[in-house]
Formats: structure tokens, C-alpha cells, sequence
């Protein structure tokens, strides 16, 4: 059994989207402040850690983009969400800053080889892993036309994945990608990285299980591709 971590380290002050709050991680206390109880002396050491629930690797709840009383917050999505069959397709000659058509789309998915299956999750790699570090990981990230978003939804997807900050080159259009994924009952992670590692190897199993934070609006994931 091999497992490809597909997540981001978190860090002070990892890369987010601008419109979200820094990670701010701090030492709680460490080695240098010894405890004693009786006649035993130890020490701990713990970090103090405030993030969005949009921080690094993670996954949007419908209550994110979709108003309506009834979306679901991250804790009350269904567990087998985040364990589902996937594959990813190679979309990294789509240029910075552009949306991938429908036709790019479909031919991506023809060349992975592999057929759409109800609630599979489907990883898309554009390459953005090589902006990390530079301001233009948080503006010049390629992504999803409309038309894309909403064929992987008709084929049945239950959610896909990019490496990017969201799911759609930045402005109107990924306000746009957003509400599409409200229409259709699907949701997007974002942040991925290593999904390089994944093309061209087929069917995995992916896991993905976000915190159980009450009401909100995303969460972190710990996420994988596992082969057997």
C-alpha cells in the first residue's frame, strides 16, 4: 500500500487567500519551563495556532457559497464524502490566469483513461504548486471554466480538487465557479499539492476528512491518495 500526501504544510503565515485570515502559530510554552509535581520534574511543549477554517490543503462546506438555510456546514457532511475512488487529470498547459475550456476539460479526462463513476472525486493539476512562495500564487493561478464545473458535475463527480487558492482564475469568475458549485450540489478543495505524483496511474482511493468544526465554513484536511 502506498499513500501520496497530497496537503501543505501549515505554517506561520502560509500562503492564503488575501480575502482570508493569516495562520498565526506561536510557542505556547516549551522545554526551557520546567513542571513539578512531587518529586518529579518534566516539561511540554505546545504551540498556540489561530487559522481560518479556509487555512492551507482544505475543503469548502456548501454554507460557504451557498446562502440558502439549508447548506450544510463542514460537520454535518456525510464522512463518505472524503473517502471516495478518484483519478487526476493533467490540465497544466492551460495558461496562467486562464480558465480551462469544456473541450480541454473532457479531452483531459479522455486521456487519464478513466470514466467518470458517480461520486468519484477528481484531482485537476495546473501546475500552480510553482508559484508557492511568490505573490503570484495568490493571483495567477489558472483553473475552471464554468462549463467545466458544470460537466464534471452532470458526469456525477462529488467533488474536485485544485492546487490552487479557489477553484477558478481570480475575480468574477471564480464568484461565478462558486455559485455554480451551490446549483449543483458539488464542492472543491483547494491548496492540494503533488499532484503531479498522481498522473497517469489511474484509479486511487482518496481521503480527505475535514475537522469537525461546529458551523463551519470549511476545514483543513489531511489529504492523500492511496494505491493499493
Amino acid at each position: 500500500m502506498e499513500f501520496v500526501d497530497l496537503s501543505r504544510e501549515l505554517f506561520h503565515r502560509t500562503q492564503a487567500h488575501p480575502s482570508h485570515p493569516p495562520v498565526v502559530m506561536t510557542v505556547w510554552n516549551d522545554h526551557s519551563e520546567p513542571k513539578k509535581a512531587g518529586n518529579t520534574t518534566f516539561s511540554s511543549k505546545a504551540l498556540s495556532i489561530a487559522f481560518s477554517d479556509h487555512a492551507g490543503t482544505h475543503v469548502d462546506a456548501p454554507v460557504h457559497f451557498d446562502p440558502r438555510p439549508e447548506a450544510q456546514s463542514i460537520e454535518q457532511m456525510p464522512l463518505e464524502k472524503f473517502y471516495t475512488s478518484a483519478f487526476c487529470i493533467d490540465l497544466s498547459h492551460v495558461p496562467l490566469k486562464t480558465a480551462a475550456t469544456l473541450e480541454e476539460t473532457q479531452e483531459a479526462v479522455r486521456k487519464s483513461g478513466q470514466t467518470i463513476q458517480k461520486g468519484d472525486t477528481v484531482l485537476i493539476y495546473f501546475g500552480t504548486t510553482k508559484l508557492l512562495g511568490t505573490p503570484a500564487y495568490q493571483h495567477d493561478f489558472a483553473g475552471l471554466s464554468i462549463e467545466a464545473i458544470r460537466w464534471l458535475a452532470a458526469q456525477g463527480i462529488g467533488m474536485f480538487g485544485v492546487e490552487a487558492i479557489s477553484p477558478s482564475p481570480e475575480g468574477e469568475l471564480n464568484f461565478q465557479a462558486h455559485k455554480a458549485c451551490a446549483e449543483l450540489g458539488i464542492t472543491h478543495m483547494e491548496c492540494l499539492t503533488n499532484l503531479d505524483a498522481l498522473l497517469g496511474r489511474g484509479r486511487f482511493t482518496f481521503i480527505g476528512f475535514p475537522l469537525k468544526i461546529r458551523g463551519g465554513t470549511a476545514s483543513p484536511i489531511r489529504a492523500v491518495a492511496m494505491f493499493a
